[in-house]
């Protein structure tokens, strides 16, 4: 029979805290928004689910099933309103530059509009232990503020979520079919072959600890 004191040994680090985290998130450079501002003012973020989808095949009365296309859901964040508004207006105009309200037009070149985004999960002592990076990622709503005579002690906040193409993780290690190669730095187990494709398209990658897709 196991005791407490097995299970504090195995409960490494004291477990990984909610609180502890930290999103980054370099703005295109026409939203004027500030990145160091942002780390700040997000309050609340998620840790990526991970849905594998399936194929199910007849055979004989029963269903032999085999790995089918993997998903990818909407990431949302938490965002606190100070009064400058200056992170508002730059997720607003983050949204601009794809479908402009009056033009109905938008820009074609993804560099414009799509970043890597991260979230970090860090431990009690103030170090990442788990990064999750979201490639090509974009805006595609900004939630309501809802503002009221009778609201006297809050401050504002708003959601924005965003769309993207897939996440990997410095655990990731598989991509395709193949083991991956594997690249220096805390994204350890990302293969050289993706690790050139993400900054191919979108430019250099801080992955943080002095390491970086480039």
């Amino acid at each position: 029979m196991h005791s407490l004191n097995d299970f504090k040994a195995r409960l490494v680090g004291g477990g990984a805290r909610a609180n502890l985290f930290r999103v980054e998130c370099p703005f295109p450079s026409r939203t004027g928004g500030n990145q160091e501002q942002a780390t700040f003012m997000i309050k609340s973020a998620g840790l990526p689910a991970s849905t594998q989808g399936k194929i199910e095949i007849p055979f004989r009365g029963r269903k032999f099933k085999i790995p089918g296309d993997r998903t990818f859901d909407v990431w949302t964040i938490k965002v606190i309103n100070d009064s400058t508004f200056d992170l508002r207006n730059a997720f607003e105009n983050w949204i601009d530059i794809t479908n402009p309200s009056p033009s109905n037009t938008g820009d074609v070149n993804f560099n414009n509009y799509m970043c890597q985004l991260q979230v970090i999960q860090m431990d009690k002592a103030g170090n990442d232990i788990k990064r999750y990076l979201f490639v090509d990622a974009f805006p595609t709503s900004i939630g309501a503020i809802e503002v009221a005579y009778e609201t006297n002690d809050a401050v504002e906040e708003f959601e924005v979520t965003f769309e993207y193409q897939y996440w990997i993780s410095n655990s990731s290690k598989f991509t395709g079919n193949k083991r991956a190669a594997g690249v220096p730095g805390i994204i350890t187990g990302l293969s050289a072959d993706l690790a050139v494709n993400v900054s191919g398209r979108i430019g250099n990658v801080n992955l943080g600890a002095g390491a970086s897709i480039a």
